[in-house]
């Protein structure tokens, strides 16, 4: 077999990274946990009439086909699509499984999910992602908007990663702006809008004219609120000085202010309102979120979501909802390229029983059961070379300790300091920051 070529934008980390991934993913866990947040995982296939019906997916989906399948294409229950996101899943699970479930429901899904990028630094065609969503029905109270960044801001803490930015905005105040204004079509001119960052505000004015119908006084006065920005609830003032008004901007324009006071009394800092962020899938309908990296601005977003009213009905039961995503590998991709990331061992061992001679292998395989049995990593040497060799495979893995056992009594060495003592398999333990790797 020749040497295979690697595929880009489908990441294979090494056994070090893995670990940091696993640690990573457990710390994000665990604080979903602690905001009573349940585990649910979803298929991997949805059908492509549902991936395709909300927002500008389509060049995104990866088609799911058998080899011989039919020349003409797969057709009904058959046409079938790789989900790009966890949300359109999940929103199908809720309908399915309505009458199951105690609302409000709250569940996080850590999944692998795939979309037809171009790959690029800290962008992938598969990556896992870590999401939260709650959904009520009929109705979902605004606080929950709120709750969010307080859950993605103690989860992304919990890390050892540079510090995080939670930018927030509101759909409600972009869509009634605009309205106020005169655009008809507000879901064209958020999607220009979107586009602020990486086009710049003479394209978007353009983009403005040519999709939402803009004229060059209106595109001013979007640009305009896109350039609205404030750690605090001051942003308000700034939109009311622009002269609009419409209820459904002054709607939004409370709720963002709730979202931003309450993550400010939470952990200042955390978030700022800013009001160019509109996220370009068109099922949003209030408060949308886009977290940034600490110096890591220019790779744009590792952490965005936002609420949803429409996502999800059956019949004349609707169960709207708010949600936000973790990009689990965008996040390590970027920190990973950048080595800004590390671990203290690269396998999870943290002892090596020696073994003395092969005939003698029992034994240290009875010491690594009892080592085991009370919680702490351990493997037996491969071989039974001199214990100068079986020292240096210890070291060349990271391993902080090597077990001696004899016939009158067994002895340890941490191989860092070169400290070696008597010890009983049954009663020993290694200090608490060598039990496992250490990330930092």
């Amino acid at each position: 077999m020749s040497k295979p070529t690697p595929i880009s934008g489908f990441p294979e980390w090494t056994t070090s990274q893995r670990m940091i991934e696993q640690f990573v993913l457990d710390r994000i866990r665990h604080t979903f946990e602690l905001y009573g947040f349940a585990p649910l995982e979803t298929r991997s296939v949805e059908p492509l009439d549902q991936l395709l019906r909300k927002g500008e997916t389509s060049k995104e989906v990866y088609l799911l086909r058998r080899l011989q399948a039919d020349a003409d294409g797969p057709a009904g229950d058959d046409a079938l699509g790789l989900h790009f996101d966890l949300t359109v899943p999940f929103a199908r699970y809720v309908l399915e499984n309505a009458g199951k479930l105690q609302f409000p429901f709250r569940r996080y899904q850590i999944q692998k999910v795939w979309r037809g990028e171009r790959p690029q630094e800290g962008r992938y065609r598969e990556f896992l992602q870590a999401d939260i969503d709650i959904v009520d029905r009929d109705t979902l109270p605004a606080h929950y908007e709120a709750e969010m960044p307080l859950v993605i801001g103690d989860a992304l803490r919990s890390l050892p990663i540079p510090p995080v930015l939670i930018q927030v905005n509101n759909r409600k105040i972009c869509e009634g702006f605009y309205r106020g204004i005169g655009l008809t079509d507000p879901e064209a001119a958020l999607r220009a809008v979107d586009k602020l960052d990486k086009i710049g505000p003479a394209k978007v004015a353009d983009l403005l004219a040519e999709t939402a119908g803009a004229s060059a006084a209106q595109a001013d006065a979007c640009l305009a609120l896109a350039g609205i920005s404030a750690p605090d609830a001051s942003f308000a003032d700034a939109v009311h000085a622009l002269g609009v008004r419409d209820p459904l901007l002054d709607e939004g324009v409370a709720e963002l202010v709730a979202v931003v006071e309450t993550a400010a009394a939470h952990a200042p800092g955390l978030c700022v309102a800013d009001l160019r962020i509109a996220r370009g899938l068109d099922y949003y309908t209030g408060t949308v979120y886009e977290t940034q990296l600490v110096g890591y601005e220019r790779f744009g977003s590792i952490c965005s979501g936002g609420r949803y009213d429409n996502l999800a009905s059956a019949g004349s039961v609707s169960y709207p909802g708010v949600g936000i995503s973790i990009g689990v590998t965008r996040l390590l991709g970027l920190l990973f390229g950048a080595e800004a990331l590390s671990i203290s061992r690269s396998v999870p061992t943290c002892v090596l029983v020696a073994v003395g001679a092969e005939e003698e292998r029992a034994a240290s395989n009875a010491v690594a059961e009892a080592l085991r049995s009370r919680g702490v990593p351990t493997e037996v040497s491969p071989t039974a070379a001199k214990f100068g060799k079986q020292i240096r495979y210890a070291e060349r893995r990271g391993i902080p300790y090597v077990w001696f056992p004899g016939g009158e009594g067994h002895q340890v060495k941490d191989i860092r300091s070169g400290e070696q003592v008597d010890a009983v398999a049954d009663r020993w333990s290694p200090p608490p920051a060598d039990l496992t790797p250490v990330v930092g």
